[in-house]
């Protein structure tokens, strides 16, 4: 498909650029980390917000495959014993609690749902779209719970549409304020869920389902 063929909102409101966004690692390769205690939100929140601010920017952002430390915090990404979930398959853009969502392109609403529990989505949305004649679905974790009353699948949603704000913790699974973008080409009988998050053996396989969702953010930084 020729993603350079189609013109995507900026979801949240303007394009990310390196005069407002700052690259992150949270990758095993980063040793900050270790100083870290990674199940203490607030203090992982001001981990992250201390580098955002200090740089003079308003957003984060990375994460598509970066093999991650992490997911440790929680055993919602244990898949069984010795083997952790730690291959991250959206973006994260992290900005403060409040900053609002705009739809990419045009859809409706499939699903939704609370994905409660330390560590997990929180509050998600998927988006049901239609892109070179293939159905396209985009997913939103970490929201506000909020978000999700009155909502109804089959909604119509319009490019560039605020449906959605990124949530505070500990509502939004508990971990500082970002948003969970994530593409999938099949939802694999999901609703108002899918993996954000995969083992290694399961990486080829997530590959061919979820592309990078810089195809459509289109960050210069990524």
């Amino acid at each position: 498909m020729n993603w350079n063929a189609h013109e995507f909102f900026p979801i949240v409101g303007k394009p990310l650029t390196s005069e407002n966004t700052l690259k992150l690692d949270f990758s095993s390769t980063n040793t900050d980390l270790k100083s870290i205690d990674l199940r203490s939100t607030q203090a992982f929140d001001e981990y992250v917000f201390g580098q955002i601010l200090s740089e003079g920017k308003t957003f984060g952002i990375g994460g598509y495959l970066e093999n991650r430390a992490i997911y440790a915090r929680s055993e919602v990404f244990a898949t069984k014993e010795s083997e952790y979930r730690n291959i991250h398959l959206g973006i994260d853009i992290w900005a403060k609690a409040g900053t609002e969502i705009h739809a990419p392109l045009d859809g409706e609403i499939h699903s939704f749902q609370d994905n409660a529990g330390f560590g997990n989505y929180g509050a998600t949305i998927i988006l049901q779209h239609e892109v070179g004649g293939r159905k396209l679905f985009s997913l939103y974790g970490h929201l506000f719970r909020q978000d999700l009353i009155g909502l109804q699948p089959g909604q119509k949603v319009q490019a560039g549409e605020v449906f959605c704000g990124i949530g505070p913790f500990p509502e939004n699974g508990d971990w500082p304020p970002h948003l969970h973008f994530q593409l999938m080409w099949d939802l694999l009988g999901n609703s108002g869920d899918f993996p954000g998050v995969c083992s290694q053996p399961e990486l080829q396989t997530y590959m061919e389902i979820c592309p990078d969702p810089n195809l459509m953010l289109k960050c210069e930084l990524l």
